[in-house]
């Protein structure tokens, strides 16, 4: 409907759902965890390689203001010094790299997994609507950045006070300090600070994440009808499929009926069971059962045996065991060989006294040998 409302929207996303998403490029995403991951990282990368920075810089700064007599006068001191300059804090600068680098990469994917989607990098016009854009400076989601902004400067200038607190006396005291010992104090100091400054943002991330992952779910929400239509769509129409199964199983009826006058005999109950058998030792070692049915279905197997003259034996309890426990064009079980051979026999028996072969046979007996498992 087109006036169908956020609130209607009351189903979860499906899997589909999500993944056609994924597709777009919408997939939940918390900016405040990304960039505390990459903060927190960075202060411990400063940490680590602080000292060796501190050390490069000070070569550096050693090298660069002095200045003998030779270097003033050989033009191709310069790339000489450049060098030197490279190698004394290349170290320290590709370590801290690699690790933000590292973290810029997991921090984008903790929530929401790693996604690529060039459906997302694709130019979009609407974007370019001022409206819309208005829309987006002013709307809810604006708001939410306001408040999450001021909240990130509460929590920070909050907590940048006390560890500026903590740590004035230390602060005071590197200027009494002699060199280098100062320089290393100071930048493992300035490393604990902003190790803290950062650590706070995981206030705002602790809360961001969970919102944005609940938002996400929250646009993507469905009416039932939606539900349906997409069911409909993966699984088809249940009235199509059910109409397609009844035409399946009219197929396989018509032609499991053209099959039974090329049965050897027909076993029936003898009126709600009828079981069509033909024993050709060319497809299989054993007798199998070519047609089956029962009520309407039972009678029309023994109208079409009647037009082929298809032997005809009323067994009930063969005939109810066959159907229950073999499929059209199985084998009968190993357990119903011996009652099924006494029927063909019996039948095979007949036909030579019909055609004046042989002698008439005994009556067949009623109590065939069936196991009491395979009594229905």
């Amino acid at each position: 409907m087109a006036e169908d409302s956020d609130q209607e929207k009351t189903e979860e996303p499906t899997s589909k759902k999500l993944s056609d998403a994924a597709k777009k490029g919408q997939i939940a995403r918390s900016k405040e965890l990304g960039t505390m991951t990459v903060l927190i990282v960075s202060a411990v990368a400063l940490l680590i390689y602080g000292k060796g920075l501190a050390l490069g810089l000070m070569e550096v700064m050693k090298r660069l203001f002095t200045l003998n007599r030779a270097d003033a006068y050989d033009t191709t001191k310069m790339f000489s010094v450049w060098s030197d300059v490279a190698s004394a804090i290349a170290g320290p600068f590709i370590g801290i790299f690699a690790l933000i680098l590292v973290a810029s990469f997991i921090g984008n994917i903790i929530l929401g997994g790693f996604n690529f989607s060039w459906e997302a990098m694709a130019p979009k016009l609407n974007k370019l609507s001022p409206m819309k854009g208005f829309k987006r400076m002013f709307g809810p989601q604006a708001a939410i950045e306001l408040v999450k902004g001021i909240l990130k400067f509460g929590v920070v200038a909050t907590v940048a006070f006390f560890l500026l607190k903590a740590y004035f006396i230390d602060i005071i005291h590197l200027s009494i300090q002699s060199v280098p010992t100062n320089i290393f104090d100071a930048v493992e100091l300035m490393a604990w600070i902003f190790l803290g400054l950062t650590v706070s943002l995981a206030i705002i991330a602790a809360v961001d994440a969970p919102f944005q992952k609940w938002n996400h779910a929250k646009q993507l929400r469905m009416t039932k009808q939606e539900v349906k239509d997409e069911y409909k769509n993966q699984e088809g129409d249940p009235q199509v499929k059910g109409r397609i199964r009844r035409t399946q199983r009219e197929m396989a009826q018509r032609r499991m009926m053209q099959d039974v006058p090329e049965a050897d005999v027909v076993v029936t109950n003898p009126t709600h069971y009828s079981v069509a058998i033909k024993y050709d030792t060319e497809r299989a070692g054993a007798p199998i059962v070519i047609a089956k049915g029962i009520d309407n279905m039972a009678l029309q197997i023994r109208k079409i045996a009647k037009g082929h003259d298809v032997p005809i034996i009323a067994s009930p309890m063969l005939a109810r065991s066959l159907y229950y426990t073999t499929e059209v064009n199985d084998q009968i079980p190993e357990q119903l060989f011996v009652a099924v051979a006494q029927v063909l026999a019996y039948v095979f028996q007949l036909k030579q006294f019909q055609t004046k072969k042989g002698t008439k046979p005994k009556p067949l007996s009623k109590n065939l040998p069936i196991p009491p498992e395979f009594s229905y």
